[in-house]
């Protein structure tokens, strides 16, 4: 590994912060790991003003599976990156004009959809519950670049009920917190792809806030396309976590936790 760091050193190349953790995970994980092809290969630079560097194997093969198939669903915890790499590939790809546009989109479950309630004109309504599409989207590119895009409709932030009707041709497509869609707002999101476009679908089973008694598009998703040919299905898992370090072990305790209460099944009445 110390050879491998040298000669990256060497070639110019700089280690960002949290970099030199990520490649001793990669050793970990895999001693035969080729860390010049990892971080020289594998970087992502969706603008000037930002280069992305996947930072475990599973980030690596959603990257790469992003790249060779035109329908990807990204499964895991929060932080494990799926939104992040996601828009740095839509980015590079626009700015590679490999497509003509990007278009994000979410359910806007807390407010079921229904946003007439909510002060100010529609734009006001939805970005709430769009902002972390927006701010993942503003650590990529300059504000004043993104506000053009914006206008001219290069870059569309909708939620999900919007793409109701449309096809959806040369364009990046980002679903993100999949898991709050319903069967039907699945369906409709998976049969928008046209011509010359790809679409990422990311979620998190485990953190699911629909109505009691509504089955979640994403699991159900999962279970009808996985096996055809042209969609990728990759899962993450803590390890992912690419967050603060108490974040990766909070999700293990969240699950641990959760599979105790899974296999213990539901208490058993009182006597009386």
């Amino acid at each position: 590994m110390v050879d491998q760091f040298a000669a990256l050193l060497a070639e110019g190349y700089r280690f960002g912060k949290g970099e030199v953790r990520t490649a001793s995970q990669l050793v970990a994980q895999d001693p035969g790991v080729d860390l010049r092809e990892y971080f020289l290969r594998r970087t992502l630079r969706p603008s000037a003003k930002r280069q992305v560097v996947p930072k475990s194997s599973n980030q690596r093969a959603y990257l790469d599976a992003i790249e060779r198939h035109d329908i990807v669903i990204g499964v895991g915890p929060a932080g494990t990156g799926k939104t992040y790499l996601a828009m740095a590939q839509a980015v590079s790809f626009l700015v590679a004009k490999k497509v003509s546009r990007i278009i994000l989109t979410r359910p806007a479950v807390e407010a079921g959809e229904k946003l007439g309630f909510l002060p100010g004109d529609l734009q006001e309504k939805v970005n709430p519950y769009l902002r972390p599409l927006y701010d993942a989207l503003y650590d990529m590119l300059e504000a004043e670049r993104i506000e053009r895009l914006l206008e001219r409709g290069t870059i569309e932030v909708a939620p999900i009920a919007f793409m109701r009707g449309r096809t959806l041709n040369d364009a990046f497509v980002i679903l993100d917190e999949a898991q709050n869609t319903t069967h039907e707002q699945m369906k409709m999101f998976l049969t928008r792809l046209g011509f010359g476009s790809k679409a990422v679908v990311t979620g998190d089973i485990t953190q699911i806030d629909l109505p009691a008694g509504r089955v979640s598009g994403l699991i159900e998703a999962i279970r009808v396309v996985r096996d055809i040919e042209g969609i990728s299905l990759v899962y993450f898992d803590e390890q992912d976590v690419v967050r603060h370090s108490l974040v990766q072990k909070i999700v293990r305790a969240y699950a641990d936790f959760e599979a105790a209460n899974a296999n213990r099944g539901p208490a058993a009445p009182s006597a009386s």
